[in-house]
């Protein structure tokens, strides 16, 4: 190989993925070549679609086992005391869940960018050999035309002209063979309108595709991160409906994902196999239209090939300045004799020096320097930066695959602690001061009346003053009242505190003999308190 060609080297992971096993629907092993018009090359790369789709059904078919096992396995009594363990699972769990989607959409984002760089210097080198073909087609019909319609004319008018001179009618008709020798080497040079290939479009079309490749991507991140972010609040919040939500939408998304990981395998695959060989490729669907030699020529680049059209530029500078040479003899021999012809002698030699400029662009333009460049450009966006990135999202498919699957394991968990817990508030009086289920109730109710906790009234029970609003002050009761207030609950004083009588206030501690003290109270008692509370 040139050196010319080092500038290219196919990367490590395109031959890794090149070497992937090749398999038809008929489970039949295929060439790793690549060949798009083979259908047994599209089953091989349909094959890895179904090897994604097969690995979804085994995630989901584990899903639905652990589910089974976790909703008809019922726990025995003695297993309460150990929630607290399983709430570290749940815990831990979420954090695992959430660190591996973050690291998931990052890559997934890095991934994107790469695959979406790699294409947009796909389609800039096809739009920059667009145009140098464009130019090159351009400049020959424009000199061809030139040549037929100014050339000719101004020849033919010559020639009536110079009729009544032999030598000066010769050296027209020696003008009028360099003319056709000229217009017969243009006509030598390849019309890449034959490839019947319109870089151009070509370029729309990809760039159309990866719009909406990169937006599809875009959305798809951005909605993992949102869902694993109202997943882990639905977990903070102990919310049943957010669970619930966030576990559909992660089967959803979970679908997706092994969905996208099977496209995006897929095409890395079928890249790869491109990018192993591009020069066979493009030899194989050029050949019969464009020569070999060109091809060859332009693909290589290598200073040792000979320029397949320099022949025919060689031949046509030659011609060209062969007919400058006899214009100007003639405008200096022939102009006094015949003042009529220098006109049309004038206007020869202006089509022979826009000839002569377009020749030298047509020189620059068929070298194969820039579209060698452009091939290059465009093999280094695709196999480098675009297969790197289809490695990448890859890579962010299987993550958020796993995020996800945690996910949807610890959903179940979290929810039948919140059912638990939420039984054993309903086990729990709702009358209770300190049952949490009630502070919630009467924090979300706040017109309803302000009563007073049991101990407030129990400790004031007998006298009716003491059930009105308590001064600011400290009260300074009787030790006498205070040992009979607290006689009345156990006769233990120790649950309560001198300076708290009178004030409405619980006291720092909830004494069980005060809970059975107040259910043993009798009707009478506690409509005598209501009674008391009303006045």
């Amino acid at each position: 190989m040139s050196s010319a060609r080092v500038d290219y080297i196919a990367p490590w992971w395109t031959y890794w993925l090149h070497n992937f096993p090749h398999i038809n629907l008929r489970f039949q092993s295929t060439d790793n070549s690549f060949q798009p018009e083979e259908e047994n090359y599209q089953q091989s790369l349909i094959f890895l679609g179904c090897v994604a789709a097969a690995g979804l059904g085994l995630n989901l078919l584990c899903l639905a086992i652990y589910l089974s096992c976790l909703c008809c396995c019922r726990k025995d009594d003695e297993e309460e005391e150990s929630k607290k363990p399983n709430s570290c699972c749940v815990t831990w769990s979420a954090v695992t869940a959430g660190l591996i989607s973050c690291i998931a959409v990052g890559v997934g984002f890095y991934g994107n960018s790469e695959t979406n760089d790699g294409v947009y210097q796909l389609t800039y080198s096809l739009y920059n050999a667009n145009h140098t073909l464009g130019g090159v087609d351009s400049l020959v019909t424009g000199t061809m035309g030139s040549m037929k319609s100014g050339l000719l004319q101004h020849l033919a008018r010559l020639d009536e002209i110079f009729a009544t001179r032999d030598d000066y009618v010769q050296t027209l008709l020696f003008m009028q063979q360099m003319a056709d020798n000229m217009i017969k080497q243009l006509l030598g040079l390849p019309d890449w309108e034959d490839a019947k290939v319109d870089l151009a479009s070509i370029a729309d079309q990809t760039a159309y595709v990866e719009y909406y490749r990169w937006l599809t991507y875009l959305l798809l991140l951005i909605l993992d991160l949102i869902i694993c972010l109202l997943a882990c609040l639905g977990l903070a919040k102990h919310s049943r409906w957010l669970l619930t939500t966030m576990m559909v939408f992660g089967v959803l998304t979970l679908i997706l994902s092994w969905t996208s990981l099977g496209a995006d395998l897929a095409t890395a695959v079928g890249t790869s196999d491109f990018c192993v060989a591009p020069d066979k490729y493009f030899m194989s669907q050029i050949k019969g239209i464009i020569s070999a030699d060109i091809v060859h020529y332009y693909i290589y680049c290598n200073q040792t090939l000979s320029n397949p059209f320099q022949q025919s530029l060689t031949v046509f500078q030659r011609s060209l300045t062969t007919m400058q040479i006899q214009i100007q003899g003639l405008l200096q021999f022939a102009v006094p004799l015949f003042p009529t012809a220098e006109r049309d002698l004038l206007g020869i030699q202006h089509v022979l020096n826009s000839s002569e400029a377009s020749l030298h662009q047509l020189t620059a333009l068929l070298d194969c320097r820039g579209l060698n460049k452009d091939y290059l450009d465009a093999l280094v966006g695709v196999c480098y930066d675009g297969v790197e990135g289809l490695l990448y999202l890859c890579l962010f498919s299987l993550l958020a695959a796993c995020a996800f699957s945690v996910m949807l394991c610890a959903i179940p968990r979290a929810w039948r602690q919140i059912v638990c817990r939420e039984q054993d508030y309903d086990d729990m009086d709702d009358e209770d001061p300190f049952n949490p289920r009630a502070r919630r109730i009467s924090s979300q109710n706040p017109n309803h009346t302000n009563i007073h906790s049991f101990c407030s009234y129990s400790s004031s029970m007998g006298s009716q003053s003491s059930l009105h609003p308590p001064a600011p002050a400290v009260s300074n009761a009787p030790m006498s009242e205070y040992m009979n207030q607290a006689a009345l609950f156990g006769g233990n004083p120790r649950y309560e505190n001198v300076p708290l009588i009178g004030r409405g206030s619980p006291p720092p501690s909830y004494s069980p003999s005060m809970r059975a003290t107040y259910l043993s109270m009798t009707e009478d008692q506690i409509r005598h308190i209501g009674n008391d509370f009303q006045a």
